[in-house]
């Protein structure tokens, strides 16, 4: 068995006395771990960061084999986040989040496409942060758990004054349709409806939102672990940013 194709790395862990196990994100093959001999040495050390940007060559007797990976960089993105906690941040929080929710070999390239779209846009602070919000509602949706916030779940489409989500089928609600149920709902900011945002503030809170449909909805069908805290911990640091700006 054997393949080729390009990706991002999402993890390298070593593996023996020289060698690595890397785990891999690409648009042909999904999510794929592999051994690559040799990637302990210092010589691979530059190759091999997360977030980089790989083209590999994987190669196995048998399909579900381990199997062997030959690595050569496309692009490193270590100059991106150098000296930027919160890219850095955020670079952590994405190849997290792609490990915790991806199933093992199966393809997900529309996913694929706009993790390396906001991967290359790492180290531009004025447009990163809402589109990694964005990103993260294109994670909820691939993975089935996407968010409707076309009308309102409990009026239809008559009322468009949409300021609410249920918690419960992540659908949108308007303010006539809360009703006394308001305050059970969470918010809806305008920026998760593609306005633009306001302020930093509002993007905290929509990934607020995000963060509560990927943790009461997502992690429970795939084993309810805990979110990753690189996610946790890059909305704090993108939050203390925020407040010391």
């Amino acid at each position: 068995m054997e393949w080729r194709d390009q990706g991002i790395l999402l993890s390298s862990r070593r593996h023996g006395e020289s060698s690595a196990i890397i785990d891999v994100f690409t648009p042909n093959q999904g999510r794929h771990a592999g051994v690559v001999r040799g990637g302990a040495s210092r010589k691979m050390a530059p190759v091999l960061q997360p977030g980089a940007q790989l083209d590999v060559s994987w190669r196995a007797r048998l399909e579900d084999h381990i199997g062997t990976y030959q690595a050569e960089l496309v692009r490193s993105r270590a100059a991106l986040v150098m000296g930027d906690r919160l890219s850095l941040a955020g670079l952590n929080a994405v190849t997290a989040l792609l490990l915790f929710c991806l199933p093992e070999r199966e393809a997900h390239a529309p996913l694929y496409r706009k993790s390396e779209q906001l991967l290359d846009l790492l180290g531009q602070p004025e447009v990163w942060p809402l589109a990694y919000l964005q990103w993260e509602l294109a994670l909820l949706d691939d993975m089935g758990f996407g968010l409707d916030l076309s009308e309102c779940t409990v009026l239809g489409g008559s009322d468009r004054d949409l300021v609410y989500i249920s918690p419960k089928t992540g659908r949108a609600v308007s303010r006539d349709g809360a009703g006394e149920w308001a305050d059970r709902l969470l918010p809806l900011p305008p920026c998760l409806l593609g306005a633009n945002p306001s302020d930093d503030a509002e993007i905290i809170q929509a990934l607020d939102v995000t963060g509560y449909f990927l943790s009461n909805a997502l992690a429970p069908e795939i084993g309810n672990k805990p979110l990753p805290e690189a996610r946790g911990r890059f909305v704090s640091r993108y939050a203390a940013q925020m407040n010391a700006g």
